[in-house]
């Protein structure tokens, strides 16, 4: 008997994948937790059904959601990170020496434990003694945060259950404030190719904009997510996402990647025509 997992991307299209066997079932005080093993991605980690990783494609959410900020912002030494309870961003994050500190935030404690047992391939982040952890709710805490942040990374589920309020204008308001006044704000943005998916990016980009003087948005290829098509939001007091990029400065961190580069860089920023129009829409 061959055992699949699919998950619904609309009414009426699937995506699945075979599955060799499940390692861990769990439903927390927020949501149902499952993490699977398959033959073709490895390891994933389901939340209400819904794919959020697997061992073979994660570096390249995780790569795009941290080293774009880091290329462009000069001087990054607090960080705040919301969600993220897989621990990939925390790894990215730990391979600048120049970060003081990384507070992430992650509503669901299970969702941690369950990844440092069994995706450690990306939970090793939560070991750099510069991580702190805090188990609560990211909109209360940011909600009471000043002026203390260099970069943001909101790292939130789909827009529904516990990612729900991190869509809101309240809580992009929230992060404005506690950044620096040359901070930067990354978040992921749903897809813009499926109906649902779209009008969820274009809610969020319509209230990152009017909350920051430059609100960007970039794209990158994630072949398990709904139509492979993955947008992300930059947003930023300051820094212009291309025109301040500076690539001869993080290339000379040496920092191996497997996905982003400085030239990929510029190219993410260059959006297809009908995603650029539905930008325009709620601008």
């Amino acid at each position: 008997m061959e055992l699949w997992f699919t998950e619904k991307h609309t009414p009426n299209v699937n995506f699945s994948i075979k599955v060799s066997r499940q390692l861990f079932s769990k439903e927390s005080d927020f949501q149902q937790i499952d993490i699977f093993e398959s033959p073709e991605f490895g390891r994933f980690l389901a939340l209400d059904g819904v794919m959020m990783l697997t061992e073979k494609d994660e570096y390249i959410y995780h790569e795009m959601i941290t080293h774009t900020a880091m290329a462009v912002h000069p001087r990054v030494h607090d960080v705040l990170v919301i969600g993220a309870g897989d621990g990939g961003v925390a790894r990215e994050l730990g391979r600048y020496k120049s970060i003081k500190k990384i507070d992430v935030v992650e509503i669901d404690e299970d969702v941690v434990k369950a990844s440092k047992e069994f995706l450690p391939q990306t939970a090793c982040g939560f070991d750099d003694p510069r991580v702190e952890l805090f188990f609560q709710d990211g909109i209360k805490f940011v909600r009471g945060k000043s002026n203390c942040y260099d970069l943001i990374i909101v790292d939130s589920t789909d827009p529904f259950g516990p990612g729900e309020g991190l869509f809101t204008k309240e809580f992009f308001g929230s992060c404005n404030k506690a950044l620096r006044k040359n901070g930067i704000l990354i978040n992921q943005h749903e897809s813009p190719f499926y109906e649902n998916d779209a009008l969820a990016m274009a809610r969020a980009h319509k209230h990152i904009y009017r909350r920051f003087p430059i609100a960007k948005v970039y794209q990158c290829h994630i072949p398990t997510y709904p139509s492979g098509h993955w947008l992300f939001g930059f947003a930023s007091k300051k820094y212009h996402p291309v025109k301040d990029l500076n690539a001869q400065r993080w290339n000379a961190l040496k920092i191996k990647t497997k996905y982003y580069n400085t030239n990929l860089h510029c190219g993410a920023f260059a959006l297809p025509t009908y995603v650029e129009e539905m930008l325009k829409d709620v601008e």
